[in-house]
């Protein structure tokens, strides 16, 4: 197998993902800061790119789905 860059930037993204949440669940991120919608839109984002090299319409979906609730969370005001 051989790793090209459209799996490292996919992979970037998931570690973006994954630290966000996992930052949430340890209390050292709130949901309602904005770097967390941040690096879930930026992580999802990365995600598709690699989607558009192998794609996967399952995937598509959900990180499409993801990116689009994060940039919501980036946009909308506070409170």
């Amino acid at each position: 197998m051989d790793i090209t860059w459209p799996d490292i930037i996919g992979g970037v993204g998931v570690l973006m993902i994954l630290g966000a949440y996992a930052a949430l669940q340890l209390n050292r991120m709130r949901a309602a800061n904005k770097l967390f919608s941040l690096l879930n839109f930026l992580g999802a984002s990365a995600i598709l790119v690699s989607l558009f090299y192998d794609f996967n319409l399952p995937a598509f979906v959900i990180e499409a789905a993801w990116a689009a609730i994060s940039l919501y969370g980036l946009t909308r005001k506070p409170g």
